[in-house]
């Protein structure tokens, strides 16, 4: 008995100590959490590498480091989403602003004695009209590209005859590229070939990229052709034109984004014609691809189901 109490001692100091140690040891890993937590908070880390707890944390140590990257790519993206919008506004302000300068000036200048003058009159009241149109097409434009970007674009996807949908497209092009001496040619591709998509989106994807084609050619030819394997048709828009330099490639599909600023004015476009291209091919679970050299011509091209 009397040697009992002397050990009951020894155990509830040892007791008392070690509880005093692991309370000691605790209170600095809880320190250390509120640390890294709070350096977390302030942006102060860098990396999640620099979040270290120790082995016995390490469970905890991972779930914190998970929590920093999520939070840290969550951040970044917000700060490119801001970016984007601000650069987006950036250009619609400046693409609306051209057009509607350009009408009040020749309103006004009409209005300061031009109409009563037969010499300009009528082509300043053509060239506000070539400016309005210009201004409709942009409204239109980014109506569409809102409403893809947002989810509420509808698509009706059918199988459809290809030759009966695109020689149709290629035919109310043809006298865009006669007015610049250009062949415009769809190569009938294999009889009751059927791909699986949306008729008009596709027909608006096939107007810009024409279009855009017979733009940027000024001498030879730009076609249309189809081919195809097993499983999927390939649709095939070819030029002869001026062609995109190779750094410029990635680009291209960026909206309000212009190669050549100087010839695209030139040209006309709204800068958002490749932007609407490539969302609607993506809606189709396809990939708008392109192939350019400069001086030789480009060539874009998406695949559709069978």
């Amino acid at each position: 008995m009397t040697i009992l109490i002397p050990l009951v001692i020894i155990i509830l100091i040892l007791s008392v100590i070690y509880f005093h140690h692991v309370g000691k040891k605790r209170n600095i890993e809880i320190d250390k959490i509120k640390n890294i937590i709070g350096g977390i908070r302030r942006n102060e880390l860098h990396d999640s590498s620099e979040i270290k707890l120790g082995k016995y944390l390490q469970n905890l140590e991972d779930e914190i480091k998970e929590m920093f990257i999520k939070n840290k790519t969550d951040i970044e993206y917000l700060k490119k989403l801001e970016r984007i919008r601000t650069e987006f506004l950036g250009n619609v302000s400046h693409e609306l602003r051209n057009p509607i300068f350009a009408i009040q000036g020749y309103i006004e200048t009409l209005r300061d004695g031009a109409i009563d003058d037969p010499k300009v009159n009528k082509h300043f009241l053509e060239k506000a009209t070539d400016h309005t149109i210009n201004l409709s097409n942009l409204l239109n434009d980014l109506i569409d590209i809102s409403m893809i970007e947002s989810g509420e674009m509808r698509l009706s996807y059918r199988y459809f005859e290809v030759n009966d949908f695109l020689q149709p497209i290629v035919n109310q092009l043809k006298s865009l590229a006669d007015e610049k001496h250009l062949e415009l040619t769809y190569h009938t591709c294999r009889p009751n070939l059927k791909l699986f998509g949306d008729k008009n989106k596709l027909k608006q994807a096939l107007d810009n990229l024409i279009t855009n084609a017979i733009k940027y050619t000024e001498t030879g030819k730009v076609e249309v052709l189809v081919e195809e394997d097993k499983k999927f048709g390939k649709i095939i828009v070819r030029d002869t034109g001026i062609g995109i330099p190779e750094e410029y490639l990635s680009r291209i599909f960026e909206r309000f984004y212009r190669v050549d600023k100087a010839r695209s004015r030139e040209v006309g476009g709204t800068g958002l014609g490749l932007a609407i291209v490539k969302h609607i091919i993506e809606a189709h679970g396809s990939k708008i691809s392109v192939k350019s050299r400069v001086g030789e011509g480009s060539e874009f091209s998406f695949t559709l189901k069978k």
